[in-house]
């Protein structure tokens, strides 16, 4: 049975889920190079149109990778501090420093003692 995304519990998957997509790095890229970005902006950065760029954008603020500011008819974006600040942690993880999160805090909860029968050959 698939995994619905209410089952997900690990944020570190919910934040690489959301860059895991060419047009989101592109922004998240663009982000870092400027401290903040108009939404009209991305097009050309991401060779993409206006409407795809504000699927992309609505699921990076929806994942709390981005903020955004509204300035009269403009909507700028910044990359999230807590967001950053966690991707800085995960790097350090993979290259060898302690964990933030320890793994062990995101594993699911073990069986509560319920025996399942012996699954069918």
């Amino acid at each position: 049975m698939p995994r619905s995304r209410t089952t997900l519990v690990d944020p570190d998957v919910q934040l690489l889920r959301a860059l895991a997509h060419p047009t989101r790095l592109s922004i998240l890229r663009e982000l870092s190079a400027a401290n903040e970005v108009c939404a009209c902006d991305f097009t050309d950065c991401c060779d993409v149109s206006q409407p795809t760029v504000s699927h992309h954008l609505k699921i990076l603020k929806e994942a709390e990778v981005l903020v955004a500011e509204r300035r009269g008819t403009w909507i700028y974006y910044r990359v999230a501090p807590a967001a950053a600040e966690r991707l800085r942690a995960l790097a350090g993880e993979l290259l060898g420093a302690p964990q933030v999160i320890p793994a062990a805090a995101l594993a699911p909860p073990r069986s509560s003692g319920i025996t399942h029968p012996p699954a069918r050959a």
